[in-house]
């Protein structure tokens, strides 16, 4: 499948909240209950390392790094959040936006990537092994979701070549 990978800009966000909301529908991608506003996504979310992945001009993907901590210590450990378009799942989007969000995270100095995945979300979370990150941690029933369920969540950590 062709693609292009870019960085994302504020006239994606139409097509960026598309796809999130497809997440939030799945309910197994994240424990919010609704979508936030482009202000609240862009505080939240590093400037310099978010990406859109598109195939026929369309926007299909996007990922994103959010910082762990406002601690300097912590400057290069970044939460990552990846949401691929429903009808563009399975065919290899992720792992392209992922490889390629490692090197330029690596580039700017990030020797840690990690996630939460709801431990239901197995594409989720063979996606992020594929792509180098291994199971750090397990928590259990640590929130409910929009059903007011319990769920428990996986936690995924990629150490950077940068550190060794």
């Amino acid at each position: 499948m062709d693609y292009q990978i870019r960085e994302m800009n504020k006239n994606d966000w139409d097509s960026v909240l598309n796809i999130y909301q497809e997440g939030l529908a799945s309910d197994i991608a994240t424990f919010n209950t609704e979508a936030p506003t482009y202000d609240e996504w862009d505080k939240a979310h590093l400037k310099d390392l978010r990406y859109v992945i598109l195939v026929n001009n369309q926007v299909k993907g996007w990922i994103a790094l959010s910082p762990t901590s406002s601690r300097y210590v912590y400057r290069g450990v970044c939460e990552v959040s990846i949401y691929i378009t429903n009808d563009a799942k399975g065919k290899g989007l992720g792992t392209a936006l992922f490889n390629y969000l490692i090197k330029e995270s690596e580039n700017k100095g990030i020797w840690t990537l990690y996630s939460s995945i709801i431990d239901l979300n197995k594409a989720s979370i063979n996606l992020h092994l594929k792509c180098g990150f291994r199971i750090v941690g397990y928590r259990e029933k640590i929130a409910q979701n929009r059903y007011h369920q319990w769920l428990n969540t996986i936690i995924m950590e990629r150490r950077s070549k940068i550190i060794e």
